[in-house]
C-alpha cells in the first residue's frame, strides 16, 4: 500500500485538525419558542391557547406566513386579529409568537409605489428595496415639539382657499353623503402639490379595486405618483388589514416628516375604517355601546390623527396634514362617528347633497364648514381679497331662500342676490382642474370689486375663464408678493383689477337702442301697433268693458 504524499498529507492533517477545534470550541444554544395551539378561527379572529408570554399588539406567526395582531389578552386565551388569507388554518395549528410589534417599511423607496399595510407591493414593479421599518402604532408627538401652523397648504381649490383654508401640519375632516365627491377634493389637493415640496400619501381603506385602480391611473397620468406613496385595502380583504391601514400610512407619512420635509396624508374613508373596528371588536366579544361600536372607537382615530401636526425648527420643522374622509348618511352629521371626528380634528368641509344636484361643484356647504387653525397660516393676499366674500355669500344664501317665497324684494336685495350667485358661479369648480394662486386672486378680487356683477349669468362660465387666463399677464414682481405676509398694495389691487376689469369688458351687455332713439331716425306712425297708440292704460280700459 502506497503512502501519500508528503504535502498532501499535510494538508489532511491540518483540514482534519481545523474541523477537530471547532467541534470542540462549538456550544449548542438552546433558544427557547414560546408557541401556542389555535383553538377556534372566525371570521378574521382567531382564537389562541398557550401564549402566556404574549403582550398587547405583539406579532404572532401562523403556518402559511400568515401574522396576526394579539388584541385581547385574556388569562385563558388571546384574540388574535388575522391579516392575511386564512383559509388553511385549523383549530389545532401551532403558534409562534415573533417577539415584536407590527411594523411597516418606510423611506424615499416608497413614492410612486402601491402597497398593502404590510409592505407588500400591489403595483407588479418588484418588491420594496427599503430596509429601514417603523412600527404603525407611535406615540403622537409631545406638545412642547410642535409648532404653530404658519404655512397654508393650498388646494387649487378656490372655496377651499379662500373661505376654509388649510394649513400644514392641520387636521380637516371631508364629509358628506355617498357620491357627493369627497375623494375628488381629496386627489385634486394631491395634484395641486405637483413642484411644492409636499409628499403625499393616500390610503384607500376598504375601497374597491375598481376604483382604486381609477385613482392609481389618475395620478400617474397626471405624474403625481412620483411624489405619492398609495396603501391599499381593498373591500374583499381581511379586516384586520383594513384596521391596520391608516397606522401603516401614517407611520411612512411620519417617517418622512422627521425627515423636516412636509406630507399630506388623505385617509379614504374612516367609515370603513370604524367599521372593521366594530367588526372585529364584536367578533371578540368586546361589549358594544351606542350604534353598536365599543367605548373605544373614539380612541382609535383619536390616537391616529393626533399624530399629524407641525414640528418646531429643532426637530426639522416638518408637518403632516391630515384629511380624513367620513361618509355620512341622510345628512346626519350629528351621527356617532362624525361627531367622533368633528370633535378631534381642527375644522370640516360639510358637502351637501342639495348643491350637488343644483350642479355646484365642489359642494361644499360654506355655512356648515369651518377651518379652526387654517385662517392664521392663510396668505395675505386672500386675506385682502376675500375678507368679505363668506359674509355676502352667507348672506345671499339666507336671501336666496327668502325669495323663494315670491316675495317682492328691494333694489339692494336684488343686488345682494346677483352678486352672490355671481360668487357661486365663480365658486365652480370642474374635477382635476387646481386653479394657481395667481389665478384665484384674480377672481377673487374681481368678485369683492363687483366687477362680475355686469356679467350675466349665463356667461359666468367663459367669463371667469377670461380672467383667469388674463392673470398670466400680472407682473412676476405682484406675483411674488403673493407667497409673501404683507397684504397686497393700493398700486397692486388697482393694477389687477384693471387687467380683469378689460378681460370682462367683452361680456358686459350692450344697451340697447330704441329704433327711434337712433340719430336721425324717426318712427313710422303707420307701423306702430293699434294697441300703442292708444292712450288709456291696460287697467282703465278693463274696467270699461
Amino acid at each position: 500500500m502506497s503512502t501519500l504524499p508528503e504535502s498532501l498529507g499535510s494538508v489532511l492533517d491540518g483540514a482534519f485538525h481545523g474541523m477537530r477545534c471547532a467541534r470542540e470550541s462549538f456550544t449548542p444554544q438552546f433558544v427557547p419558542r414560546e408557541v401556542g395551539t389555535i383553538t377556534s378561527i372566525s371570521t378574521g379572529i382567531a382564537t389562541v391557547a398557550g401564549l402566556p408570554g404574549v403582550g398587547f399588539d405583539e406579532l404572532v406567526k401562523f403556518p402559511g406566513g400568515v401574522f396576526g395582531v394579539a388584541f385581547n389578552v385574556d388569562e385563558a386565551a388571546v384574540g388574535v386579529v388575522l391579516l392575511g388569507e386564512y383559509w388553511h388554518l385549523h383549530a389545532g395549528d401551532e403558534v409562534e409568537r415573533t417577539g415584536r410589534v407590527m411594523d411597516v417599511a418606510v423611506g424615499d423607496g416608497l413614492l410612486g409605489r402601491v402597497t398593502d399595510p404590510l409592505g407588500r407591493p400591489l403595483d407588479g414593479n418588484g418588491p420594496l428595496s427599503e430596509r429601514d421599518r417603523l412600527p404603525i402604532e407611535r406615540p403622537a408627538a409631545h406638545i412642547m415639539d410642535r409648532a404653530p401652523v404658519t404655512v397654508p397648504l393650498q388646494t387649487g381649490i378656490k372655496v377651499i382657499d379662500a373661505l376654509i383654508p388649510i394649513g400644514r401640519g392641520q387636521r380637516e375632516l371631508i364629509l358628506g353623503d355617498r357620491q357627493t365627491g369627497k375623494t375628488a377634493i381629496a386627489i385634486d389637493t394631491i395634484l395641486n402639490q405637483q413642484g411644492q415640496n409636499v409628499v403625499c400619501v393616500y390610503c384607500a381603506i376598504g375601497q374597491r379595486a375598481s376604483a382604486v385602480a381609477k385613482t392609481v391611473a389618475m395620478l400617474r397620468e397626471r405624474a403625481a405618483l412620483e411624489y405619492t406613496v398609495v396603501v391599499v385595502t381593498e373591500g374583499n380583504d381581511p379586516p384586520g388589514l383594513t384596521y391596520i391601514a391608516p397606522y401603516a400610512a401614517t407611520s411612512i407619512a411620519e417617517h418622512f416628516m422627521e425627515a423636516g420635509r412636509d406630507v399630506l396624508i388623505v385617509y379614504d374613508d374612516l367609515t370603513q375604517h370604524a367599521r372593521a373596528y366594530r367588526e372585529l371588536s364584536l367578533l371578540l366579544r368586546r361589549p358594544p355601546g351606542r350604534e353598536a361600536f365599543p367605548g373605544d372607537i373614539f380612541y382609535i382615530h383619536s390616537r391616529l390623527l393626533e399624530r399629524a401636526t407641525h414640528l418646531r425648527a429643532e426637530l426639522g420643522g416638518g408637518s403632516l396634514t391630515a384629511l380624513p374622509i367620513i361618509e355620512t348618511e341622510a345628512q346626519n352629521i350629528s351621527a356617532y362617528i362624525p361627531t367622533n371626528l368633528i370633535s378631534i380634528t381642527d375644522g370640516q368641509l360639510y358637502l351637501s347633497p342639495r348643491l350637488f344636484e343644483l350642479g355646484v361643484l365642489p359642494a361644499v356647504d360654506v355655512g356648515k364648514s369651518v377651518s379652526r387653525v387654517g385662517g392664521k397660516a392663510q396668505r395675505a393676499a386672500y386675506r385682502t381679497v376675500a375678507g368679505d366674500l363668506k359674509l355676502a355669500y352667507a348672506q345671499f344664501e339666507e336671501l336666496e331662500t327668502f325669495a323663494r317665497f315670491g316675495a317682492r324684494l328691494d333694489e339692494d336685495t336684488r343686488k345682494t342676490i346677483e352678486h352672490g350667485r355671481r360668487i357661486r358661479a365663480c365658486l365652480k369648480q370642474p374635477e382635476l382642474s387646481p386653479v394657481a394662486v395667481p389665478e384665484q386672486i384674480a377672481v377673487l378680487l374681481a368678485l369683492t370689486a363687483e366687477l362680475f356683477d355686469r356679467v350675466p349669468i349665463d356667461q359666468m362660465a367663459n367669463a371667469e375663464s377670461a380672467v383667469r387666463e388674463a392673470a398670466s399677464t400680472i407682473p412676476a414682481k405682484v406675483c411674488a408678493r403673493f407667497d409673501g405676509t404683507a397684504e397686497l398694495e393700493d398700486e397692486d389691487r388697482r393694477m389687477i383689477l384693471e387687467i380683469a376689469g378689460r378681460a370682462l369688458a367683452r361680456f358686459h351687455p350692450k344697451p340697447d337702442l330704441k329704433p327711434e332713439a337712433k340719430e336721425g331716425l324717426q318712427p313710422d306712425p303707420k307701423s306702430i301697433p293699434e294697441a300703442e297708440t292708444e292712450i288709456e292704460p291696460k287697467a282703465v280700459r278693463k274696467v270699461k268693458s
